[in-house]
């Protein structure tokens, strides 16, 4: 193992740099013994003294399972701590313990965080817990660059005060590996509102098909975005590639073809341990020579290990990388991307998108069930300001609420009544049932996803497989009338649990739910060093030109996710 006095530069500095680097995954565990150090610790002092890793990434309770927090191994190593990133997650707490566990990262000097959803919990102390999910990981982010930005919260007396700024170097995650395009590409959508929100990198989640990997790439590129994107590498084994194509890890996903491979290796005399190595050095090899900021590795559990999977990545010869990338194709059968295939490159092609995708948006296509075209015709006329019966309404429901009554309660029975049946809904008195083309995300998504779907999905199913996901049957309805590109430009959504049990029509017209309120924070990123230049952030925000080849015939918002 390369070894010295490790990498003096944060992982900011490095990952902004030039220069290729490396990260090592670390997984902490459920329970730890006082006078027995565990072994992780010992190995992540191992893998920081080797300079060619630029930080140390730790997980907050993968699969949902309770474990050591990130931050308790981060403490063990205080000299280090520029260079380790501590995974945050919205499942074990709501939005207040979100923001106390970021002012103690910030206190301890932990500036390195990658925002997440997380997965649902699997298991907890007397049966499985309930998850948190308050905000997500865009309303993570957005409170994270209001931390930065130095949020301004009510002080004595109800005067307005400015805390003082943090500076934390904010990562997002993107799952690019799904099967279906009403599964894809809400992923895409919501990671372009990721950045907008504040995210300075992005690292896909698990997947072995490096087309998919590029595409990511090759969306910020034709958005104008310049963050740095890490390449994420995973070491199988035999048991790993059977619970990644059992779709039963969030996120994570091996290909039938794949798996037959690693069945194939893994009855030889090593069990397939050079296959697997091969395999993930390879990863990291095409990486390198795509010009991905970064490689990530992990399951890996010894510091000699991660330095084995270095060399040989670093033993290849230069062009391979080349070679190997019509190795590592291993997509899933009837597959969705955005970008045209280049038999040449066997990556995608930067200069034309999915002639099927371009189709789509210029004819709508699919179902309008009834009740969404009646919904519509509903909101169109009672919801939308300044239209239809938007200012008699906001007159009755200001009348009601100075007078009261029992007209006001009828009215509040009714709206309940109407809205469960049609929606299933919860009476939150907080209403997105506009923002998710008429479908409840407290009743229908386990995760309450308000901003966008989370990343565990399979095969357009629920992380939780009891449900269609969510975000897909809202990205099909939206199809139907070629509104999908639209489907995250608001602003971002925070659910005000002070609404609870009231009515969302009286809230919606007298201004006190989220479509009354502002923007809690620009839309546009801003601050840090990574943030994009301001004509990329610009074309983020609005379709790029079509590509040379579709020009005259596309309409503008024939184009990748604005």
């Amino acid at each position: 193992m390369a070894s010295g006095q490790g990498s003096p530069a944060s992982f900011r500095h490095s990952l902004l740099s030039n220069r290729f680097i490396y990260g090592a995954e670390v997984v902490t565990s459920r329970g730890y013994v006082a006078d027995q150090p565990p072994s992780y610790l010992a190995m992540t002092r191992q893998l920081l003294a080797d300079a060619r890793i630029g930080w140390v990434s730790v997980t907050d309770s993968p699969g949902g399972a309770p474990m050591l927090p990130p931050d308790w191994l981060a403490a063990q190593l205080p000299a280090d701590r520029e260079r380790i990133v501590i995974h945050l997650t919205c499942k074990d707490l709501n939005r207040n313990g979100l923001e106390s566990a970021a002012w103690r990262l910030a206190a301890d000097g932990c500036r390195n965080v990658l925002a997440l959803t997380g997965d649902y919990p699997t298991t907890g102390f007397g049966g499985r817990a309930e998850g948190v999910f308050d905000i997500d990981s865009v309303g993570l982010i957005a409170l994270l660059r209001s931390m930065n930005d130095g949020m301004t919260v009510p002080g004595r007396g109800g005067r307005p005060e400015s805390l003082p700024r943090t500076d934390f170097f904010i990562g997002c995650a993107v799952s690019p590996f799904k099967r279906r395009e009403s599964e894809l590409m809400p992923q895409y959508f919501k990671l372009l509102r990721k950045i907008a929100a504040g995210a300075r990198w992005v690292i896909p989640q698990l997947g072995y098909d490096m087309r998919k990997f590029n595409e990511v790439r090759l969306l910020l590129a034709a958005r104008g975005i310049d963050v740095p994107v890490i390449g994420n590498v995973y070491l199988l084994n035999r048991a790993v590639a059977k619970l990644f194509n059992s779709g039963k890890l969030a996120g994570c996903v091996v290909s039938d073809e794949l798996l037959a491979l690693c069945d194939k290796y893994a009855a030889g005399a090593d069990k397939g341990k050079q296959f697997f190595l091969e395999l993930a050095a390879k990863q990291l090899a095409v990486f390198k020579g795509l010009g991905f900021a970064a490689g990530y590795l992990g399951g890996i559990a010894k510091a000699e290990v991660f330095a084995q999977v270095i060399d040989m990545a670093e033993g290849f010869g230069a062009g391979d990388w080349r070679d190997f990338i019509k190795e590592i194709r291993f997509a899933q059968p009837g597959e969705f991307f955005l970008f045209d295939h280049d038999p040449v490159t066997g990556l995608g092609d930067s200069s034309r998108f999915n002639p099927d995708y371009l189709a789509s948006i210029r004819r709508p296509q699919g179902r309008r069930p009834l009740s969404y075209r009646v919904s519509r015709w509903f909101h169109r006329w009672m919801f939308t300001r300044d239209r239809g019966l938007w200012r008699w309404m906001q007159r009755f429901y200001a009348r009601r609420e100075k007078k009261g009554g029992v007209l006001a309660g009828i009215a509040h029975a009714v709206e309940r009544g109407s809205k469960r049946l049609l929606y299933g809904c919860e009476d939150c008195g907080d209403c997105s049932l506009p923002d998710c083309a008429y479908l409840c995300p407290r009743y229908s998504c386990s995760k309450c996803g308000r901003n966008g779907p989370c990343g565990g999905s399979l095969d357009a199913r629920c992380e939780l497989g009891d449900k269609q996901c969510f975000w897909t049957r809202v990205y099909e309805r939206l199809q139907s009338y070629g509104e999908t590109e639209q489907m995250l430009n608001g602003p971002i959504t925070f659910y005000n649990a002070e609404l609870k049990h009231t009515s969302s029509w009286a809230n919606t017209f007298l201004g006190r739910d989220h479509h009354g309120r502002e923007e809690a924070v620009p839309v546009a990123p801003s601050g840090n060093d990574a943030a994009p230049p301001p004509a990329a952030e610009s074309r983020a925000e609005k379709p790029a030109d079509p590509p040379a080849a579709d020009r005259g015939a596309t309409p503008k918002n024939d184009l990748p996710p604005s």
